[in-house]
């Protein structure tokens, strides 16, 4: 029996509480041998990351528990804590991190198989070049070991959130520093040595080490008078000799403002790593560097590919001599090659392996991203898409591509084990965020994916699947006749239904970056309000990535005008095509999201409320009090500061509350580097003196973006009475949010 309820009032189990602590953010997977490892963020312990691994069965994988024969499975049954509390494998490079941990087999593990670094909210490292080199679990600081040894256990390397130093244990052993501390740094705002994307090397002598990311801020200005930051590729001794002794850590390469990927050759003679300065952001332009290795330091380099407007990402060794790589020189990020020589001159062009108008890449906010994963020389396995991404077997010879048959419409990390066990995170339209393993195989030269299993969900609570929605791809037309992306979400909820004739409240969410993607896949904080009766469409306005550089280029200065355009244009459609209730126009977003938020509610008469987190309110304020990665962001979106500080103070939505004339509520961490307490605050005030209805929620000990279970579950509920208030419905069971004027 359907009851009729009017849109907004519907009833729904789902929770604010269930999206706190129901659910774990989970990290890419990475083989070591027989056990999966991958990272969970765990929102009832106050977001700390903690890393997980699969139980090696040493009993056949043929066997159940009972004896009884069953189909082969590529992955051992249960999993098991290896990170304890209280220490949080994250680390702050660039703010944002990225792989922060790598798990690597001990010297003598027979079994030893492929195993690369992993964070949780990133994907995992690259895949190519010599296997994993394993390290001596014999050289580890005093009680990084447990009682008895455990010489064979895999060695665990990660960078505890807190102080920013490498710790290295042995799991059932107390994990010890094996990086310095660094000096006091006033302008680090937090610790002033900062590691991240362990790579594990062989150099040239056979010996085994890990190569790391090492942010290092310096007291004093640059020539541009920022803060002084140097970021090279360093080597840090595993038995804890530099823990005391800064000068024990090995500098690799020289310095750069920004690098990442770094990969050294088969044979160990050389490093390939990418670089970029200021003003370019990754997905700008970054250029590929080789650089000659003796003595385990890169005694000169050059640079192979790339520039100020092309973005070169993710080198990998293909075979000594030639390396893999992915560049947008042709509009689109696909796969490259280069042959490498001693004498860079003599080197032969890099070569574009096929020219797909899909994108093979995407934009590198945290270190340790990657998409080609090496299975041999010959093949790779690939993530590529435009709107929903696919995973594929790339022939590194032929340049063709054979997708694997796949439900996923977001992949964000693979692994393979050499025995073709695969292991991927994604998601898809009908199965929430996953970690799960199939079995890779070419029979009769025909690539396939078989027994793909869910190993560990995101979510053990799924809803019932009457209360999700279904996402759907849209394309509508701008209104300077271009195309723009968008994800639609209708309302839904099995048994209810609205009177006749009445449409429901739609509201946009703007994603971040703004340099980022509205991904198509399942999401409880999107089903949260359509299961409710309330309509979402997710927004890939122009500089969104996933449809070629072009579109990503729309926004090039454009920052507050196109963005803002291109979401007015998506509402109208929804309206004109009578999907959306044109009274009831509702706008979210975070961080970049929240700019767009608030510049559209200042700009334009098409919604009737809006929620910021974290949003930027004030251009000029950003410019000069951000964190060193995005610190000349703004030029390419805006222009360059203090020449164009005009415009920067045009498009501030802060200097248009007088145009504003619908409720806000704003919501917002206090220890926040990267969008300040201060943007949301005077935005408030500026609503307070004009009498808008608002109100602003600063929650304690959050940074960019919310962690801690109680701030989650406060900032959605605060959200849905807030809609409530102001569309016209009471949301049952939510507590009220007051509102100032």
């Amino acid at each position: 029996m359907v009851r009729t309820l009017p849109y907004g009032s519907w009833p729904s189990t789902i929770s604010a509480e269930q999206l706190a602590v129901g659910g774990n953010r989970l990290g890419s997977p990475q083989w070591v041998g027989e056990q999966l490892f991958w990272s969970e963020a765990l929102a009832a312990e106050g977001g700390r990351q903690t890393i997980v691994r699969t139980h090696a069965d040493p009993r056949s994988p043929d066997m159940a528990d009972d004896g009884a024969a069953r189909p082969s499975s590529p992955l051992p049954s249960g999993t098991v804590a290896v990170l304890p509390a209280p220490f949080n494998a994250r680390s702050r490079v660039h703010e944002y991190g990225g792989a922060s941990w790598i798990a690597l087999p001990a010297a003598g593990d027979s079994d030893a198989g492929d195993s690369h670094a992993a964070d949780s909210d990133a994907a995992d490292s690259a895949t190519g070049g010599a296997p994993a080199a394993s390290l001596p679990a014999g050289a580890l600081p005093a009680g990084a070991l447990p009682e008895g040894g455990a010489a064979q256990a895999p060695v665990v390397l990660f960078v505890n959130f807190t102080d920013q130093r490498v710790y290295a244990f042995v799991e059932g052993g107390t994990p010890q520093p094996i990086s310095p501390v660094g000096p006091e740094v006033s302008s680090a705002g937090g610790p002033s040595l900062r590691w991240a994307q362990p790579t594990a090397v062989r150099l040239s002598d056979g010996t085994a080490e890990v190569w790391w990311v090492c942010e290092e801020h310096l007291d004093g200005a640059g020539l541009d008078g920022a803060p002084l930051i140097e970021r090279y590729i360093a080597a840090l001794p595993l038995d804890g000799a530099a823990a005391e002794d800064q000068s024990m850590v090995r500098k690799v390469t020289p310095s750069s403002r920004f690098l990442a990927h770094p990969q050294l050759s088969p044979d160990g003679t050389q490093l390939a790593w990418i670089s970029w300065e200021h003003p370019q952001m990754p997905w700008d332009g970054t250029e590929l560097r080789l650089g000659r290795v003796a003595g385990g330091i890169v005694v000169e380099d050059s640079v192979l590919d790339g520039g100020t407007e092309v973005s070169v990402l993710q080198p990998q060794w293909r075979r000594d001599g030639e390396l893999l790589y992915l560049s947008d020189r042709s509009g689109w990020w696909n796969p490259w090659t280069v042959q490498t020589s001693a004498d860079p001159s003599a080197a032969p062009a890099p070569r574009q392996l096929l020219q797909d108008p899909q994108e093979y890449a995407g934009p590198l906010w945290q270190l340790g991203a990657s998409w080609l994963s090496l299975i041999d020389a010959d093949h790779a396995l690939s993530i590529h898409g435009t709107a929903t991404e696919t995973l594929g077997v790339l022939d590194l010879n032929t340049g063709e591509v054979t997708p694997l048959e796949l439900p996923h419409t977001s992949i964000t990390g693979v692994s393979l084990r050499p025995d073709g066990a695969l292991a991927l995170h994604g998601a898809s339209r009908t199965e929430f965020s996953a970690i799960s393993v199939g079995r890779l195989s070419a029979p009769d030269a025909q690539w396939r994916l078989d027994q793909l299993g869910v190993v560990r969900s995101s979510r053990e609570d799924a809803p019932d699947p009457g209360l999700l929605p279904t996402p759907e791809p849209i394309t509508v037309p701008g209104r300077g006749g271009e195309e723009v992306h968008a994800v639609l979400y209708r309302p839904r909820q099995a048994g209810y239904a609205a009177p006749a004739g009445e449409l429901p409240p739609f509201i946009a969410q703007v994603h971040g970056g703004p340099t980022g993607q509205a991904a198509v896949g399942l999401s409880l904080g999107i089903a949260y309000y359509t299961s409710r009766g309330i309509g979402v469409v997710d927004i890939n306005y122009g500089g969104s990535t996933g449809f070629g550089r072009a579109y990503r280029d729309r926004l090039k200065g454009q920052w507050g005008v196109v963005d803002v355009a291109d979401t007015v244009a998506v509402m109208e459609h929804l309206v004109n095509q009578g999907i959306a209730d044109p009274q009831r126009l509702g706008i979210e977003g975070g961080s970049a999201g929240g700019w767009t938020t608030l510049a559209c509610l200042t700009r334009t008469e098409t919604f009737a409320a809006g929620v910021s987190s974290f949003g930027v309110a004030d251009l000029v304020a950003l410019a000069e009090d951000t964190h060193d990665f995005e610190s000349r962001y703004l030029d390419g979106l805006v222009g360059p500061y203090p020449e164009a500080a005009e415009i920067y103070r045009e498009r501030a939505p802060l200097n248009h509350v007088d145009s504003l004339s619908c409720p806000v509520l704003l919501l917002q961490g206090d220890e926040d580097p990267i969008v300040p307490p201060n943007q949301a605050e005077m935005f408030r005030d500026a609503l307070a003196a004009k009498s808008i209805p608002h109100a602003y929620l600063l929650f304690a000990g959050e940074q960019h973006g919310f962690r801690k279970a109680e701030n989650i579950i406060a900032s959605f509920e605060a959200s849905l009475s807030f809609y409530g208030q102001i569309f016209g419905f009471e949301p049952a069971g939510i507590p009220h949010l007051e509102l100032s004027r």
